[in-house]
């Protein structure tokens, strides 16, 4: 399933992995690790905002891919079900 995960990460935590040099190489590996087909940095509400689209293929894989945010940059996630264009034209194809 394709989600959006969308990672605000907390300010004071983030201030303090960038401090450190640290951020190149935390993003790289979560990165990495979850493979995304999109990702898009940017701010939302006043925070460092990570916004990825991942293939998600069980649910079981939530902690894997959101722990590093919370830990390491004390994020809130959120994960939302998306589709694309063609994943819609195949949905909307199936309420005949």
């Amino acid at each position: 399933m394709r989600v959006l995960l969308k990672a605000s990460m907390n300010t004071e935590k983030a201030n303090e992995v960038i401090r450190s040099g640290k951020m190149p190489q935390l993003m790289q590996e979560a990165l990495g690790n979850i493979k995304p087909e999109a990702s898009y940095f940017t701010v939302d509400h006043g925070v460092r905002t990570a916004y990825l689209v991942l293939d998600m293929q069980d649910s079981s894989q939530m902690p894997a891919i959101g722990e590093p945010f919370f830990m390491d940059l004390g994020a809130e996630i959120d994960m939302t079900p998306v589709m694309n264009a063609e994943d819609l034209q195949k949905g909307l194809s199936q309420l005949r």
